[in-house]
């Protein structure tokens, strides 16, 4: 495994063979998908950046968007010199891996998308501004706090602490800054059209996801006029990779090996 820079974004790459792109959400690091990089890495590429102002990567002192987080993965892989990639990607990630392969098609041979969403409701978009707020002038503590009690499933919490630990971790060693940003950025974010996306789809979603129901992956199906798979796993809510990484690993591994 080696860790590259690509303009200022820290860079996980591991393993060899057909690439796969790695987007993790808010709060999340390269780390997201670990579970997944053990089991896969020595059949696949696997690229896991960290978004920029996320985990390792630097914060611009610009703001941040969707479009920017977008060109960002488009980068890393042109300077990597991949020209075709599966894509994976966890909640914040979900959207800019659609926008990738509306605007990148070419780029974009598949989309597996976990916790899924489109765009925050009017109401959500406020809610991340109060967080960025939060996170601004009470730190990270009490926000990873609340991410535990509010978005994992009940049973993570009882019956896998280390998941909920390593979820906790995840989100207060976040930098305050990047994730306020990063809040602001997933507020502003437009939906992409699901209907342009051409490259074959599964959207995985957890049955106690309070973040990214089960209803919106059937709504994004629907626009795509039924041809995405729809996943729904049991017990389960918002951070999918992790709190049912078993079955996240193998619905991946389904989709990397389908042909098309």
């Amino acid at each position: 495994m080696a860790t590259v820079t690509v303009d200022r974004m820290a860079v996980e790459v591991d393993g060899q063979g057909d690439a796969v792109l790695m987007i993790h959400g808010l709060g999340g690091t390269s780390n997201t998908w670990a579970p997944q990089a053990m089991a896969l890495g020595s059949r696949y590429r696997l690229i896991r950046p960290d978004l920029p102002g996320s985990g390792r990567s630097k914060t611009p002192e610009s703001p941040l968007s969707i479009g920017l987080f977008v060109a960002g993965m488009a980068k890393v892989c042109q300077v990597l010199g991949i020209e075709r990639a599966h894509v994976a990607g966890h909640s914040l990630g979900t959207i800019v891996a659609q926008h990738l392969a509306v605007e990148h098609p070419n780029l974009v041979r598949s989309l597996t998308l976990y916790g899924p969403l489109m765009a925050p409701a009017d109401a959500g978009r406020q809610g991340l501004r109060d967080r960025a707020a939060k996170a601004r002038d009470e730190g990270m503590q009490p926000i990873a706090d609340a991410i535990v009690q509010g978005s994992l499933s009940s049973d993570t919490r009882t019956n896998q602490p280390a998941v909920a630990a390593f979820v906790r971790e995840s989100v207060m060693r976040q930098c305050p800054e990047g994730y306020a940003r990063t809040c602001e950025a997933l507020a502003g974010a437009e939906a992409a059209d699901p209907a342009r996306i051409r490259a074959r789809t599964v959207l995985v979603a957890g049955d106690e996801d309070a973040v990214a129901p089960a209803s919106v992956a059937r709504t994004i199906a629907d626009r795509m006029n039924g041809a995405a798979a729809v996943r729904v796993l049991n017990r389960c809510g918002h951070w999918i990779p992790l709190e049912r990484a078993t079955d996240s690993t193998a619905i991946l591994s389904e989709a990397l090996m389908a042909r098309g």
